[in-house]
């Protein structure tokens, strides 16, 4: 007979056994999306496409929270990215590296595009090498050439907010100017030859008009007169003349300053990723005695040009909405025009602040070290563009 008052006791399930994932690779316990033995990240290749392609745009253009915590301390406080990525804080704010690319990018195409090289319509075209040379008196070859200058003058103002940004402008200019000075002396030896019953001078040779290159005494001509150095290859000079030649006839075909602006902006990017690790060293021997690696130097050159390259962006869309939104002078003209010379006044004083700032020195070693890197970089930075415009000319 079953004994009366007991209970079934009810056990509780067994909790389900704990799956360790570990890695495909080592076979370590894994304890986040990536190894901790040899690093290998849990995502592959094989899986949705749209997976893989969220997370490229991620990569690519990193838009989170990060960059408002990096844009609003790059534009308003000197030397503070730089000097919280050498104190370790550095996941919560976009890389240096990034951070430059993206800026100077955006600072480019918008700088090229607010560069209004085009001829309009009805207007003297602005490298008018075969009009000047058509004149029959000086007063044609000024009346031709003034205007032109006035534009190109017009030009290099907006254009001067941009370091570097009128080279290829400065070169139009004094091209046109050398036209018009030759054009003018040989129509001047021409009046007197007639006055004097003496022959005719030579006109000026039409391969000078547009391409004034001496090697050596005589005008640079591919055939008569190339560039012949001794300790390169043949191979070079041939090439070099080649490419010549070639820039020569595009300056010739198309008689405008575009040509020279364009060839100065496709290379311009590259000239500035050269300069970088170039005023890294320099920033390395002004501060040789603080005993600081390289590569600290170079987070504070891809600051500071960062910076440059954003007070540049914001430069350009103001002068944007001050022609799209004020057409006529008055308050916001007048505002917008105050906020675009402050933003353009911060930028000698932002780096000087920031120098100061990051390497700690007094004010009056800061002043002449901030002096001579900033002599020394625009020298360096002239030269560098002079450069650029060659090379683009070279490889129009």
């Amino acid at each position: 007979m079953p004994a009366t008052g007991t209970t079934d006791v009810v056990l509780p399930p067994a909790p389900p056994p704990i799956v360790t994932r570990r890695c495909e690779n080592c076979g370590a316990p894994l304890q986040g999306e990536h190894c901790h033995v040899c690093g290998q990240p849990t995502k592959g290749l094989v899986r949705h496409f749209s997976s893989i392609l969220g997370d490229f745009f991620d990569t690519v253009f990193n838009i989170d929270s990060r960059v408002l915590r990096t844009v609003g301390p790059l534009l308003i406080r000197p030397g503070f990215l730089s000097l919280e990525y050498f104190a370790g804080r550095r996941v919560r704010y976009v890389t240096p590296m990034r951070l430059f690319l993206f800026l100077s990018l955006v600072a480019f195409f918008a700088v090229h595009g607010s560069m209004d090289t085009e001829e309009p319509e009805g207007a003297v075209p602005a490298a008018t090498g075969t009009d000047i040379s058509r004149a029959t008196t000086p007063a044609q070859v000024r009346e031709i050439s003034e205007p032109v200058l006035a534009e190109l003058d017009e030009a290099r103002q907006e254009a001067a907010r941009v370091p570097g940004a009128t080279v290829g402008i400065d070169i139009a200019r004094k091209k046109i100017q050398a036209q018009a000075k030759r054009q003018i002396a040989y129509l001047e030896a021409v009046d007197k030859a007639r006055a004097e019953g003496k022959p005719l001078p030579k006109a000026p040779a039409d391969e000078n008009e547009n391409w004034n290159v001496s090697f050596g005494d005589k005008p640079w001509d591919p055939k008569t007169n190339p560039i012949a150095v001794t300790w390169w290859p043949q191979s070079v000079n041939d090439a070099l003349n080649r490419r010549m030649a070639h820039a020569r006839d595009v300056l010739k075909a198309n008689n405008s300053q575009k040509t020279v602006v364009d060839a100065f902006f496709d290379v311009l990017p590259q000239t500035l990723l050269v300069l970088m690790p170039i005023f890294a060293l320099m920033l390395k021997v002004a501060y040789w005695f603080k005993r600081r690696l390289y590569m600290e130097h170079l987070i504070v050159a891809l600051h500071s040009h960062s910076f440059i390259a954003l007070a540049v962006i914001m430069v350009v869309l103001l002068t944007w909405l001050q022609d799209w939104l004020t057409a006529a002078p008055g308050f916001w003209h007048g505002l917008l025009a105050w906020a675009k010379g402050l933003t353009i006044a911060w930028i000698p004083l932002y780096l000087l602040l920031m120098q100061k700032r990051v390497y700690g020195q007094g004010w009056p070693m800061t002043l002449a070290k901030y002096a001579v890197l900033g002599l020394c970089y625009t020298v360096l930075m002239s030269f560098a563009m002079v450069a650029a415009v060659l090379i683009g000319l070279l490889t129009l």
